[in-house]
């Protein structure tokens, strides 16, 4: 099936990564696409493989997925797969740093399977996903670091792009946004692209760190 989602794993433990390789195996709409044990392995995988997700384990030898995370997302050539960081605490700061390197979110390594496989296909689909447990503290690490000062690139963005990025940061869904504004969801969607390209963000999780970073929201 040329459709399948391609998944692969980069854990440093091997037990782990057995019992997800079978998980994934076992869904119909789910390819495997290979393994790795360290974030220097992880490159070249990604490299090699070009998976549609990649789920990344936070502290490993060699090279930690925060820092592994960061060179595949800035790899120009062809498109980069989508990482989701598998950690085993509700957040620190490493599950942060991930994101803001480009990570699509994160979960917990204890989440039931059907969360793991639900969220797979959740940044698959070009949305984020944080551990429900960690949503607020990650957004209080984020506060704590806030500069409180609008960037100079939020200028660029226009009045009504200001205002979806607005109720976006505040993490409302395309249809709540469409409903507020009284907007399609089409264009609601269309002007979140704009406003990601503009402010140079990955998605919609890097959206709200970087509101929260910058003071925008409280």
């Amino acid at each position: 099936m040329s459709d399948r989602i391609r998944v692969a794993l980069v854990d440093d433990q091997a037990l782990f990564r057995a019992g997800v390789r079978m998980l994934i195996q076992s869904q119909a709409d789910l390819e495997f696409a290979g393994e790795a044990s360290n974030g220097l392995e992880a490159i070249e995988l990604a490299a090699r493989e070009r998976p549609d997700v990649m789920l990344m384990d936070v502290r490993m030898p060699e090279l930690d997925g925060v820092a592994a995370t960061a060179q595949i997302v800035a790899r120009n050539a062809g498109p980069t797969p989508r990482v989701l960081v598998l950690t085993t605490f509700d957040v620190d700061e490493s599950a942060a740093r991930a994101i803001q390197a480009g990570a699509s979110g994160f979960v917990l390594k204890d989440a039931d399977p059907e969360f793991l496989l639900a969220a797979i296909r959740t940044v698959h689909a070009g949305n984020a996903v944080i551990a429900a447990s960690a949503t607020r503290r990650l957004l209080e690490q984020f506060s704590a670091r806030a500069e409180r000062r609008a960037p100079v690139e939020l200028e660029t963005l226009t009045s009504r792009e200001r205002e979806i990025f607005d109720l976006a940061a505040r993490a409302l869904s395309n249809s709540e946004i469409a409903a507020k504004e009284f907007l399609s969801e089409a264009t609601v969607k269309t002007h979140i692209s704009r406003v990601l390209t503009k402010l140079g963000l990955r998605d919609r999780v890097q959206l709200v760190a970087y509101a929260y970073e910058n003071g925008l929201v409280d």
